[in-house]
């Protein structure tokens, strides 16, 4: 597949099926109120949305490596227009339900097959910047959906919007259609070598020289290590303690024995190696637990930042949607520039880092003040954080995980993401219940610093293996 002719329609992916979830995120509570469901059922309606994505990740992955990136892309939006339109025309909690859950899992699925394939088509030098175009695209859907839905629910029935959507959804299908892919590409897909960046072979001749059945084993139940990493402050360098290999590929293959012996040794290398290097499962455990908090953040901010303008700052709705709307600007125009910026910088978890500071000083602009100039301010820096933040957290994995097993890690770390989706809002609840909404974002911003922490403990394990 090439990413650079293709990117354009993944663009226009990102963008519609994001604008059609923005269109129907602040009408869904409204629209099924209509049918008389309980406060409880509707709570477990919106939840099984969250489930769907927190199981959708892994298989997601899966599809993709059976089928590869177009075939993928094309089922997880045929799932969506199917969920769309169905909420239009049911009536039944159960119906509902079922729809919100495929919707999860559809939804977790498009993130996790976009990102592969930005993943394994780009290089150390461009996922950072294609990363930026998709978030930037998916901002523009932030900013767009939640106007025309608004528009739409003053001149028509509630059910009109997800109808519009449904047609949204299939426009993608059509754009992901006019995917380009080649017989070569395809055979690269299917023998794990996506790549034919100079570069990138060259840091994936570590992992290469393991033997086959090593690299099948499933990435939670081994520890061994990544071999081929790189420098996250010199993006061109290659570290690694394993021998070089031959100059041919005839020379490797000479014997399976000397090919063994040379992986054995590779490997012994590298376990005597300092205790500063990261492995296959602590690289999951750490992304899997930054994202964790991350999405928890978010999920909070989604959940209370309507109420909390309403009955703390007493807003109206439609400065409360012009501040979602500020946000999804600030995205899409910062996004391009952030991703650029990560690809030339190199320190990817720097800038992770960072765009988690300006997200917490969002938060804490207006728990300070609830003047809509100055909480307008602080989303505009929320959204440059989120752009930081996003793109260069998925182009990090892409440049220290192994092609193999790339999609896989990806669709693992979004599915525990959403774990904190689900608990994350009820904790919340709780919080609020026995304290007030203010509580509620203080520990937003708790969350936010945790994460820092650990993206901070991960780049100087990072730096102290490349010292």
């Amino acid at each position: 597949m090439d990413i650079r002719r293709n990117l354009p329609l993944l663009m226009t992916i990102c963008f519609l099926s994001q604008m059609g979830g923005f269109m129907i995120l602040p009408l869904f509570p409204l629209f099924i109120e209509e049918f008389g469901l309980s406060g409880w059922m509707m709570g477990v309606i919106f939840a099984l949305f969250y489930v769907g994505k927190v199981i959708g990740g892994v298989p997601a992955a899966a599809i993709y490596k059976k089928l590869g990136g177009k075939k993928a892309l094309i089922l997880m939006l045929i799932l969506l227009a199917v969920c769309m339109g169905g909420f239009a025309l049911s009536t039944a909690a159960v119906l509902f339900g079922l729809l919100r859950l495929l919707q999860g899992l559809a939804s977790t699925g498009l993130t996790v097959v976009v990102r592969s394939i930005i993943g394994d088509e780009g290089n150390v030098g461009n996922r950072g910047l294609y990363n930026g175009y998709i978030s930037s695209s998916e901002g523009g859907g932030m900013v767009l959906g939640p106007v025309i839905s608004g528009w739409l629910a003053l001149h028509w029935p509630l059910s009109v919007p997800f109808l519009l959507v449904t047609v949204c959804c299939l426009m993608a299908v059509v754009a992901a259609m006019g995917m380009k892919t080649t017989a070569q590409a395809r055979a690269n897909h299917e023998s794990g070598d996506t790549l034919s960046d100079p570069l990138m072979e060259e840091l994936s001749a570590g992992v290469k020289q393991e033997p086959l059945d090593n690299l099948t084993h499933s990435l939670i139940s081994t520890d061994e290590v990544v071999e081929p990493t790189t420098n996250d402050s010199h993006p061109h360098t290659t570290v690694s303690t394993a021998p070089p290999l031959s100059s041919s590929p005839s020379d490797a293959l000479h014997t399976q024995a000397a090919d063994t012996a040379l992986s054995n040794q590779a490997l012994n290398s590298t376990m005597s190696g300092p205790t500063t290097r990261l492995t296959r499962r602590q690289q999951l455990v750490g992304y899997g637990t930054v994202h964790f908090l991350e999405m928890s953040a978010y999920a909070v901010f989604l959940t209370y930042f309507a109420l909390y303008a309403a009955h703390i700052m007493h807003w109206d709705p439609f400065a409360t949607s012009l501040a979602f709307t500020v946000s999804g600007i600030s995205t899409l125009a910062a996004a391009p520039f952030v991703g650029y910026l990560s690809d030339r910088m190199g320190d990817r978890l720097l800038l992770c880092m960072l765009g988690m500071f300006l997200i917490g000083i969002e938060v804490a602009v207006f728990l300070s003040t609830s003047s809509h100039l100055w909480v307008y301010v602080g989303m505009l820096i929320g959204g440059v954080g989120g752009a930081c933040y996003m793109d260069s957290f998925f182009a990090h994995i892409g440049d220290h995980i192994p092609d193999e097993s790339r999609s896989s890690v990806i669709g693992k770390i979004v599915s525990a993401a959403e774990i904190g989706s689900i608990v994350s809002p009820l904790v919340a609840a709780l919080l609020m219940e026995v304290g007030s909404l203010y509580s509620v974002f203080v520990f937003n911003l708790v969350l936010i610093a945790a994460a820092i922490v650990v993206q901070a403990a991960m780049r100087s394990r990072y730096r102290l293996k490349e010292g």
